[in-house]
């Protein structure tokens, strides 16, 4: 479904020497390809290597390419270095098939810092030795196409510990690698290297300096005297003519803070092209750099980092004179900007007029840089990395397709699959954890989220099925981020905020009652939980609460039954005697038959449960089993039955059987599934699930960082 972008593109990689063969990684959503014949991103990471138990590969930290092959992809990956060592994926066929080998130390893509690079290259001259520049290891080489690591003890053996990688905020270490060679293929291993060490790894390894070369293939390194200490270097670039282009930043980003400054090297001299100091108000780093041609004619892209770009300040300065001077191309031009996160800059190696560059929510272009007032416009067709966080389908004959909250964009209300949605609560940049509707009255909509920019929670609601919305007038005791929302009828919610006990409202919030649902104690600093929350559709007097234990040390899993509209609950004791299994809430699920009252069913994480009688009884699915390293059952949804099928609704769950994850589909209750998905549609995993009621088989689903998608 369409969005467009929602999140951080974190690096672009062009193939020096083939036109329009270009790469883009993103800090959650995987890897895409660009496709010139329709001017659309690819994904290439949503397949076989990408499971539920490989979700975290779906951070990327960085690609290499191979400039005498153009088929060949290296991509590191990990999502944060807290979750233990990487892995470096190999393509022989630009991401359409990969393999992979486990590496020896942590990567993260979703770490602080993580557009800095990049951090893995390959040799041109002799293009199976790789390095790569690790966050907490030091440098590390491959001498045999990746297959193989070693660390580049000359430089530094010193791996730093678990208390100093946290301390770092996951760690910064050897930020670049840089070849100095103007040739490719020579068959000759490139002799002369440079390496960019952060702050961070420089203390820890007791490294005197902020760059160090090698002049003999990586044997032997020397420091390298900087202009300025105790910077990182977000970006090295070479031109043609063998000078370097060298950016020094006091932060690591994203949108990294300053001050900030822009030399050229020769590799000895350094000459000071462009600074940016902080003073007042004014704190601009300096992040994407790239370069086309040389001598003093050499094109100079840079981003300008952390100014956000209001009227007047810069986003891109742009020079044509190796840096003599500059002129700013983005700012107060035509078409779109995008400011703050400017952490990669390109140039097009086969058309200098087109530059790209990241930002928060994508990608930005313009392809008349040369203009004096260059037009900019968003290139983000295909690529999708919203994190949904929840989707609620509505009743059939609603106006609207579904609700969709998701991370740092909000809540969305979509009528169209193929357009970018439009209704929403205005809540800005925010995230947004739950929705739902009034199922005989769908017109009526709540929602619950937290405004980012302040860090206060919020719940809003439409009584037009989104055109129109207000906010809830107070909140309920205890809201906090995170939770669930149940809609019982027009202005009757009730709200289970995140480590607290969920209150009821009947008039919008104007005034709550707190529910004698029982407090649910902490089972970990800092670790979410609360219940999962579930209105009956045939008789909204029915509500159920889910409480799933909170974690796999937690107590067993409970479930609570409500008469009145969710203003009083009822323990369960066939849920006690069914011993659900211990579990985070967010790898379980609840949900209701719509079709028929007091059918509710429940993936507990390992496994599925079903009850036909409100939470009195419930009979135990024997196909789910947690393996595969993944949860037996995490997701559970319910849609539109199948013609002749025996059961009321068609049922879905995310989950293992038989040893093999996948999305499973049953259309008699349970008693038989087939799997729904195949290996090439994986897509990191599956956060959030929904089933349409107007058709069937279509499904709703999240993957890592991919936004929304579904299929018929």
């Amino acid at each position: 479904m369409q969005f467009g972008g929602g999140g951080y593109v974190t690096g672009l990689i062009y193939h020096p020497s083939t036109a329009n063969l270009l790469y883009a990684r993103t800090d959650i959503g995987g890897a895409y390809r660009w496709n010139q014949a329709t001017s659309t991103w690819t994904p290439i990471t949503d397949g076989l290597g990408f499971g539920a138990s490989e979700s975290r590969f779906h951070g990327i930290e960085s690609i290499a390419l191979d400039p005498n092959n153009d088929q060949l992809v290296y991509m590191a990956t990990g999502m944060y270095t807290f979750e233990g060592n990487g892995r470096l994926y190999i393509s022989k066929d630009r991401g359409t098939t990969w393999t992979h080998v486990d590496l020896p130390f942590p990567l993260g893509g979703n770490n602080p810092g993580r557009a800095i690079g990049e951090r893995l290259m390959v040799d041109p001259n002799k293009p199976s030795t790789l390095f790569f520049g690790s966050r907490t290891a030091g440098l590390w080489k491959s001498a045999d196409a990746g297959l193989t690591w070693s660390q580049v003890t000359s430089l530094s053996p010193v791996k730093m510990t678990s208390d100093q990688i946290s301390a770092a905020g996951g760690g910064m270490g050897v930020e670049l690698v840089v070849y100095d060679t103007g040739t490719k293929g020579t068959g000759t291993a490139t002799q002369t290297i440079y390496t960019a060490i952060a702050p961070d790894y420089a203390k820890v390894a007791g490294l005197s300096a902020s760059m160090y070369k090698s002049t003999d293939g990586g044997a032997t390194w020397t420091a390298v005297a900087t202009p300025v200490s105790g910077y990182h270097i977000p970006h090295m670039v070479r031109a043609a003519d063998g000078m370097f282009y060298v950016a020094f930043t006091k932060d690591s980003g994203p949108g990294a803070g300053g001050p900030g400054r822009l030399y050229k090297f020769d590799g000895t001299n350094w000459t000071l092209l462009k600074s940016y100091d902080t003073q007042q108000w004014v704190n601009f780093g300096m992040g994407g750099l790239s370069v086309y041609g040389s001598g003093a004619t050499t094109r100079i892209a840079l981003g300008v980092s952390n100014s956000w770009g209001s009227k007047g300040l810069p986003i891109v300065q742009l020079s044509d004179d190796a840096g003599k001077t500059w002129r700013e191309i983005e700012a107060d031009t035509p078409g779109e900007t995008a400011s703050g996160w400017v952490d990669d800059v390109e140039i097009d190696p086969s058309n200098p007029d087109h530059i790209l560059h990241v930002h928060g929510g994508g990608i930005i272009e313009t392809k008349n840089a040369s203009s004096a007032t260059p037009t900019w416009k968003g290139n983000i067709a295909g690529i999708e990395e919203t994190a949904v966080l929840s989707i609620t389908t509505p009743p059939p004959g609603a106006p609207y397709i579904l609700l969709n909250s998701s991370g740092d964009v909000g809540l969305w209300v979509d009528t169209d699959l193929s357009a970018t949605p439009t209704l929403n609560p205005g809540t800005g940049w925010s995230n947004a954890y739950a929705a739902d509707m009034a199922w005989a009255d769908p017109l009526y909509i709540a929602g619950i989220g937290t405004i980012n920019s302040s860090n206060t929670n919020t719940g809003f609601w439409s009584g037009d099925g989104g055109k129109t919305w207000a906010k809830f007038a107070t909140l309920p005791a205890g809201a906090t981020q995170g939770g669930d929302i149940a809609v019982t009828a027009r202005n009757k919610v009730v709200w289970a905020p995140a480590n607290a006990v969920p209150s009821y409202t009947a008039n919008n919030g104007a005034s709550w009652s707190t529910t004698n649902l029982p407090a649910l104690p902490s089972v970990a600093n800092g670790w979410n939980r609360g219940y999962r929350l579930a209105a009956d559709r045939k008789n909204p007097n029915k509500v159920y609460a889910y409480d799933s234990g909170g974690a796999t040390w937690g107590t067993p899993g409970k479930v609570y039954v409500s008469t009145d509209g969710g203003q009083s609950f009822t323990l369960s004791a066939g849920s006690v005697s069914a011993n659900l299994a211990p579990n985070a809430s967010w790898v379980t699920s609840m949900a209701v038959n719509p079709n028929a009252e007091g059918d509710l069913w429940l993936a507990d994480g390992n496994a599925v449960y079903h009850s036909l009688d409100s939470g009195a009884t419930w009979t135990k699915l024997t196909n789910f089993a947690s393996g595969a390293g993944t949860q037996g059952a995490s997701l559970i949804a319910l849609g539109k039955a199948a013609n002749g099928a025996k059961y009321s609704a068609a049922v879905y769950v995310v989950g293992v059987m038989n040893n093999v994850w996948g999305v499973y589909r049953s259309n008699d209750g349970g008693a038989t599934w087939s799997r729904f998905n195949d290996d090439a549609h994986q897509y990191g995993g599956i956060g959030a699930l929904a089933a349409d009621q107007n058709i069937y088989g279509r499904i709703y689903f999240s993957g890592t960082g991919r936004g929304m998608l579904y299929t018929n």
